[in-house]
């Protein structure tokens, strides 16, 4: 009985990738892709269905298309080779584009024109290149976001820095209004200190030296 419960790794999506676009490819049903890749991860088949349908499915959109044309391609070739045909065996296996078709009987084979056949190993190279794409995406949205998130924070920095800047020139104004106040509070006392001296030296009184070496007080 299949009871595994472990999550899916990046090698159980690409065998389960491979296998759907094998069945795809060669005109099988998905019902048994999900068989195949359930006995081979021990999945049931409805888990694996649904890790398709739900994750993996979308990540190949264009494997799926080159699938199903190659698909297409392959039952062409199918339904021509059993039509009874003028041409010889070794004539009649290519398939020919639609455009080589012309109206010799007997026409040359374009070696161009002949379709290269969809192998296992171009869908694996399709599917690492598109893995390593969303890598890639993934890489550059995970860095755009980080820098958001950087310049919000130097934006937020930047605010926060130019009201620091406006309350200090707002102290510096309030300073410099102090220090004016305080200077003429000083002019002020100078002056006041000068007038006082000079009412002193007015009311003081006089003296000078008699011939004896003894001062006398000089009336005014």
């Amino acid at each position: 009985m299949k009871v595994r419960q472990d999550a899916w790794s990046e090698e159980d999506d690409l065998l389960l990738a491979e296998t759907v676009l094998r069945h795809i490819r060669e005109g099988g049903t998905q019902l048994k892709a999900f068989d195949e890749v359930g006995d081979a991860l021990n999945r049931t088949s409805a888990a694996c269905g649904f890790r398709w349908n739900a994750v993996v499915r979308d990540k190949y959109e264009d494997a799926i298309k080159l699938a199903k044309r190659h698909r297409k391609d392959r039952k062409r070739q199918m339904a021509q080779e059993a039509k009874p045909s003028t041409f010889t065996t070794q004539q009649s296996q290519p398939v020919y584009h639609s455009s080589a078709i012309a109206t010799d009987p007997t026409p040359e084979i374009n070696v161009s024109s002949v379709k290269k056949e969809l192998t296992l190993q171009d869908v694996i190279q399709f599917l690492h290149r598109m893995n390593e794409s969303g890598q890639q995406e993934g890489l550059l949205k995970h860095e755009n976001e980080a820098l958001k998130m950087e310049n919000n924070r130097l934006n937020e920095k930047v605010a926060e820095m130019e009201q620091k800047l406006a309350k200090l020139k707002e102290e510096h104004q309030t300073i410099e209004e102090d220090y004016q106040s305080i200077i003429q509070i000083m002019n002020r006392a100078r002056r006041m200190a000068i007038l006082e001296e000079e009412t002193d030296d007015r009311h003081a009184p006089s003296f000078r030296m008699d011939k004896n070496g003894n001062l006398e007080k000089i009336a005014k």
